[in-house]
């Protein structure tokens, strides 16, 4: 039940939103954190950005962007809007009165649950956390974290959530270079610790999407997400494993699903490719089989799933091996470049992608190995993979000079016609070279 004190903060918490005068700490600014900052302030509240790198504060406030499919042109007209603005420093987070929370939420070594972020801000915000702020995470993570993990470690600085602050939780669904969705027209799940923190919560986004979802609580809310995403894990590890079974069988998977999704009910088309990449799908069925195994239960199926997409890699390099082999060279020694390394196409984010795998499988055959990507100038420090590459520019002549193209990310930028006219072979994942004349490139599927 709540009491005077709680009702009284979340009545002023409440009367500030209202007027748009609570102010709104972002705290992460990368993939999902500048979007949603930027949309807070397009709906007329003043935001602050936080974030512990420094060079990513400093671009913004020079109308800089950091993030290949957010113009600097965006950030610039963010910035001269009045009410963002970008810092370093803890100790602002006790002018504000909303703290949201976007930062990663990765797998160690072990294909565990890495929290440390969300534990490392949790601390930070802890000795300016002050009566009346609303904390609201959106980091993807498995079902109790909010309440079993973060709650705790905030109401170590003496206040109690539900009673001196307010606690939700609403996961994140942004879809980077995504042309038809963004932040404002994504509806939002929201759940609160109660009734009250769910109510602010809901009250603080619902002027800047198009609709807010209210659920029953944090679980709910983080078992969503979860569920989102592991529908799609699932959904593509069928596919990968028929694209397989269908090649062996000399039958071509991509037909095969343009002729079932003409049914119009019971099908939605999913698609194979090298491996999944990004910050959600390849990681967040892994949160839940973890915490699953805390209740003694075993998602088998889940499990199943991500062993599939994980050896996809190795099925493209075995597919390569063999498109070598037929043109009689060996793999070792042999020219291969890499088209695209981000994890899906027209976007700069390499975080998860499988074309690291892939490089560092090549190279440990023998393979010499390159790359071209027009987002990805040089190949970033990676949590798992140490490989280090720059891009190369795409000419006639280079490609001509290599053994074998292996396409992994189809970037709009690219002319795949120019790839297969001067290529001797182009190894073909995600069916890009499909209205190509072929010539006397050999063009294999994997």
């Amino acid at each position: 039940m709540a009491s005077a004190t709680s009702d009284s903060l979340a009545k002023s918490l409440r009367e500030k939103i209202e007027r748009k005068a609570a102010t709104v700490c972002v705290v992460g600014l990368g993939y999902v954190g500048l979007p949603l900052a930027e949309t807070f302030a397009a709906g007329g509240y003043p935001v602050l950005g936080f974030d512990i790198d420094a060079k990513k504060v400093q671009s913004l406030k020079q109308g800089k962007s950091y993030i290949g499919h957010i113009s600097s042109e965006r950030v610039a007209e963010l910035m001269k809007t009045g009410r963002f603005d970008a810092t370093t420093e803890a100790r602002r987070f006790t002018e504000v009165d909303a703290i949201i929370i976007c930062v990663p939420t990765p797998l160690t070594e072990a294909r565990e649950p890495d929290l440390s972020y969300i534990v490392n801000t949790g601390e930070t915000i802890r000795p300016y956390l002050r009566p009346g702020q609303l904390v609201v995470l959106e980091s993807t993570t498995y079902p109790g974290t909010t309440e079993d993990l973060l709650q705790p470690i905030l109401e170590k600085s003496g206040l109690k959530a539900g009673q001196d602050f307010f606690l939700a939780f609403s996961p994140e669904r942004e879809d980077p270079g995504n042309k038809h969705f963004a932040t404002r027209n994504i509806p939002k799940v929201m759940g609160g610790l109660d009734i009250i923190s769910r109510d602010l919560a809901v009250a603080l986004y619902q002027p800047i999407v198009e609709g807010v979802v209210p659920v029953s609580g944090t679980r709910v809310a983080e078992a969503c997400k979860i569920l989102e995403n592991t529908y799609r894990a699932i959904n593509i590890a069928l596919v990968n494993e028929l694209k397989v079974v269908f090649n062996a069988m000399g039958i071509d998977v991509w037909e095969v699903i343009r002729a079932a999704k003409t049914k119009p009910f019971g099908f939605q088309a999913f698609y194979p490719g090298p491996g999944l990449g990004g910050h959600c799908i390849p990681i967040d069925p892994f949160y839940l089989t973890w915490v699953a195994r805390k209740f003694d239960l075993h998602t088998r199926f889940i499990e199943l799933a991500g062993e599939i997409n994980t050896s996809m890699p190795q099925y493209v390099v075995e597919r390569v091996g063999l498109a070598l082999n037929d043109l009689g060279k060996p793999l070792k020694g042999s020219k291969i470049c890499i088209l695209g390394i981000a994890y899906k196409k027209d976007v700069d984010d390499p975080r998860e992608s499988p074309a690291f795998t892939i490089l560092e499988l090549l190279e440990k055959r023998g393979a010499r190995v390159s790359y071209n990507d027009p987002h990805v100038p040089s190949l970033p420090a990676m949590r798992h993979h140490h490989i280090h590459l720059d891009s190369q520019e795409l000419t006639p002549a280079f490609l001509a000079a290599q053994d074998c193209m292996v396409i992994v990310t189809d970037h709009s930028a690219y002319d795949f016609q120019l790839v297969v006219d001067h290529a001797p072979l182009v190894v073909d994942t995600r069916n890009a070279t499909a209205g190509c004349k072929p010539g006397k490139c050999k063009i294999w599927k994997a």
